[in-house]
């Protein structure tokens, strides 16, 4: 089967490793430009499936728009039977995806229909899901909204971090694809309708969001630390600095909202009902640090007001 993938983040390699491993005819493998990086923004840092297909001695085609007339014509060209699209970037325009003539699947981190959209992994430990899991799908043209052909879950762990569940649902949609793809050539997948009266959204994590409320709950402050480490990070104000903080546990302690209850090995701080113990911190510019050297450098003491 000669097939096309789409991808850009680490979350889409283990897809591409399992197509090339399963000995798939890989014809072109398309993935967003090379990101500007660096002080000065002067190296080109390629995505993290670029160069795995490199790695495979496969085609790049990297388009800044692949709704483009031009790249069209390319993938008519390398006429694939199937295009796999698994955390792309881009909504794929409907001509794009009748190009195959088996179809476009997607490999989305959701039970779809629930979580629809750039970020289900991390929606779903901010809305304290204990359960998720992979959807292989159709797609269409609308936005993680085709027909389901297979779907595998998977419990989230209390402690769970957004990037400890990214990469197990990594894996867990590589074997998910493959073993879709396997029944789709025995003709054992009946593709399902999802119900979209029962569709929720996960909708791009805004810089906002990232910010810590220290008036909420303890519970739902220590899940935006874990929906956000070890990327992009919870932050907060300390000593007018911008903080980002790691490794946080609820404990029983109380307090002004935001308030540095205790510095030592931990950073405990007061929110809206109960506290959290903080472990790690990463002041803006510099590495990741235990919560004890952070204090040790004077970085924050005990009276300190977090905003």
């Amino acid at each position: 089967m000669r097939v096309v993938y789409f991808g850009t983040p680490e979350f889409a390699v283990p897809s591409l490793r399992a197509l090339v491993g399963e000995g798939f005819d890989v014809v072109g493998v398309v993935t967003r430009p090379d990101k500007p990086t660096g002080r000065h923004r002067s190296r080109a840092t390629p995505s993290a499936v670029k160069a795995a297909a490199l790695e495979n001695d496969l085609a790049v085609l990297q388009p800044e728009r692949p709704s483009a007339p031009d790249f069209l014509a390319t993938l008519t060209r390398l006429a694939p039977d199937l295009s796999i699209v698994a955390a792309y970037g881009h909504i794929l325009p409907q001509a794009l995806l009748d190009v195959p003539a088996r179809g476009s699947v997607n490999v989305h981190a959701s039970l779809l229909p629930a979580l629809r959209g750039a970020a289900p992994i991390q929606r779903a430990i901010l809305a304290g899901l204990t359960e998720t899991g992979i959807t292989i799908m159709r797609m269409d043209a609308g936005m993680d909204t085709g027909p389901i052909l297979h779907q595998v879950t998977t419990p989230i762990a209390e402690d769970e971090t957004g990037g400890e569940l990214t990469e197990r649902l990594a894996e867990l949609g590589a074997e998910a694809l493959i073993e879709a793809l396997t029944m789709l050539d025995e003709g054992g997948l009946e593709p399902r309708a999802q119900d979209h009266a029962k569709a929720t959204l996960a909708p791009k994590i805004r810089r906002e969001e990232e910010r810590l409320d220290w008036s909420c709950p303890a519970e739902l402050v220590a899940r935006n630390f874990r929906a956000f480490d070890p990327r992009p990070g919870a932050w907060t104000m300390g000593r007018d600095k911008e903080l980002k903080l790691f490794g946080a546990k609820t404990v029983d302690a109380a307090g002004e909202r935001g308030r540095v209850l205790a510095a030592g090995d931990e950073l405990v701080v007061a929110c809206g009902a109960g506290a959290v113990a903080v472990a790690e911190v990463q002041p803006a510019g510099r590495a990741r640090m235990t919560a004890r050297a952070f204090v040790n450098g004077r970085g924050v003491a005990a009276g300190d007001a977090l905003a």
